[in-house]
């Protein structure tokens, strides 16, 4: 329903889709982006109890591979060159993601996922405006599910399924970005009382705009919150608590924390990344725009603080 019409590169237009599937003790995601200096493509994945990861990152020259289109989701979007192939392909129904690629070590891996659309399953989708030059679409999709399997060499784990919840993440973004931002963004999915929560939070990067990116979904229906939110935690010590609060009482949640990601890339004066992105599990309330007040425990999800120089 969004065309991101953004026309040719400016220097500072982002494109991306940026998947995540989170199936208990294990976590994969994949990223496609254009951020106008350069294209990124990847496939990650982590052990929560073992602390085990992998995966594999491609970056390529501007304009050298990487397109995604002004509609999202009516292009599959596809990179093959030596030890790495990803595919990640919509249709009405799903999205398939389909990954090929060589570990560190040399490992063969492979990741086949299908990330289901249920119908009238609702997101959030906004435009944050900075300025009239500076703005971006988002499109932020929890609690859909997935299942498929990864393989690692000899190992194989599969997720999702009637036994084995695993739930789909997307993250479309499309706009003109500051040369320098942070911000916070938090999710997750479960099902508690036969009832299927989403979470979607985000904070410091929509401060003073008016708009937000957060809400929560219950069963597909989603109550959207443009409060901002309140975030407790310590960028020193991830592994610690991450507590999200709505000040307004529809919200007060907190991550337990299981695994950090670490992402610490400074490429000179203009491109750099610093992120701490943390796995774990959510626990509190809810409350949706019937009045309902949800309390739950142990929701698979995630939490985050990203600070990007590009």
């Amino acid at each position: 329903m969004h065309t991101a019409n953004l026309g040719e590169a400016t220097g500072n237009t982002k494109r991306w889709d940026y998947w995540a599937i989170l199936a208990g003790d294990l976590v994969m995601s994949s990223v496609y982006s254009d951020i106008d200096v350069l294209g990124l493509a990847d496939v990650y994945w982590v052990h929560l109890d073992s602390g085990r990861h992998g995966g594999r990152s491609i970056l390529l020259d501007a304009g050298a591979g990487i397109a995604l289109p002004d509609l999202p989701g009516t292009a599959p979007l596809t990179i093959a060159i030596p030890d790495f192939d990803l595919a990640i392909v919509d249709d009405e129904h799903a999205t398939r993601l389909l990954a090929t690629w060589s570990e560190a070590d040399g490992t063969i891996a492979r990741l086949d996922a299908t990330v289901v659309r249920p119908d009238h399953h609702e997101s959030v989708n906004v435009v944050i405006p900075w300025s009239d030059e500076l703005f971006t679409y988002t499109s932020k999709q929890q609690a859909r599910p997935a299942f498929g399997e990864l393989v690692v060499g000899d190992e194989r784990w599969t997720f999702g399924g009637p036994d084995a919840e695993a739930w789909g993440v997307l993250d479309v973004g499309r706009g003109r970005w500051p040369a320098r931002i942070t911000w916070n963004w938090g999710g997750g999915a479960g099902t508690t009382n036969g009832r299927v929560i989403g979470l979607q939070f985000g904070a410091k990067w929509t401060a003073g705009t008016g708009f937000t990116e957060n809400g929560v979904t219950v069963d597909g229906r989603l109550t959207k919150i443009g409060r901002e939110l309140e975030w407790e935690y310590d960028w020193d010590h991830p592994l610690e608590p991450w507590r999200v609060r709505d000040p307004g009482g529809q919200l007060d949640v907190t991550l337990t924390p299981r695994f950090d990601k670490v992402t610490d890339v400074d490429a000179g004066e203009d491109l750099s990344s610093a992120v701490h992105q943390v796995f774990g599990t959510w626990s509190g309330y809810i409350v949706t725009d019937e009045g309902e007040r949800l309390e739950f425990t142990h929701l698979q999800g995630f939490a985050e603080e990203a600070r990007q120089r590009w």
